[in-house]
């Protein structure tokens, strides 16, 4: 099982990516910046908190691991 600041720390570094693209694309399809940062920053904070949660439920699922 990995640690809890690993699932956090893997979680942060997703989320900056999806932020950068969601960013782009919002910014491509409104050609507003500042409605598209405010889209990027909800959309990266809800997926954020919702990743960490997916994560540790499957880090509690034995399935498919090897030991």
């Amino acid at each position: 099982m990995e640690s809890k600041l690993r699932t956090i720390a893997k979680a942060i570094t997703w989320q900056a990516l999806g932020l950068a693209v969601t960013g782009a694309l919002a910014w491509f399809h409104t050609g507003n910046m500042a409605t598209a940062l405010s889209f990027a920053l909800s959309t990266a904070a809800s997926g954020l908190a919702f990743f960490v949660v997916h994560e540790r439920l499957w880090a509690r699922v034995r399935w498919g691991i090897d030991r």
